[in-house]
């Protein structure tokens, strides 16, 4: 038998599992900063070591690096990701995926003040943090704030947009 190394496997968008988008804002030393962070519940065909797999290549197809510096989407103009912030909603939207979720007002404020919102997409799977179920604020600065999450992640200022341009 033969295997097809995974770098060169077509990207299959149910190997990701079931993607999450949650939104908050958070104090900065300038500010409120509004967040987004995308985890997968590693829920994918091939477990969480695969919707981990599945992610980190999707990011990097994307032209993102895990765990690296932080990208400016207002400098790279071919970044292939847009995030759309109308109506109390986030909508982003890349290769593969749209995903998107409901804003509280005060990031919703936030975005509107700064113009982009600090994304994180993260490989590393988030199972016990389900859609509907409420997140305590403490489970989710321990699991966006751990070096398991942010070393793997990408990280991404990410310019918002709204129906009106």
């Amino acid at each position: 038998m033969t295997t097809t190394p995974s770098d060169t496997r077509p990207f299959r968008a149910a190997d990701l599992g079931t993607l999450v988008v949650l939104a908050w804002s958070g104090q900065a030393p300038d500010g409120d900063m509004p967040y987004l962070l995308a985890y997968s519940l590693g829920d994918g065909a091939n477990g969480p070591e695969g919707s981990a797999a599945a992610v980190a290549a999707l990011l990097r197809n994307n032209g993102l690096n895990l765990g690296g510096d932080v990208v400016d989407g207002a400098q790279r103009p071919g970044l292939p990701m847009t995030l759309l912030a109308e109506a109390g909603q986030a909508v982003l939207t890349m290769p593969y995926l749209n995903a998107h979720c409901s804003v509280p007002p005060e990031w919703f404020a936030a975005v509107r003040t700064r113009g982009f919102a600090y994304f994180m997409f993260a490989t590393r799977p988030w199972p016990e943090a389900a859609p509907g179920r409420p997140v305590a604020p403490e489970r989710l600065a321990a699991f966006a704030g751990a070096v398991e999450t942010l070393s793997t992640a990408a990280h991404v200022l990410l310019p918002t947009r709204n129906l009106r341009g």
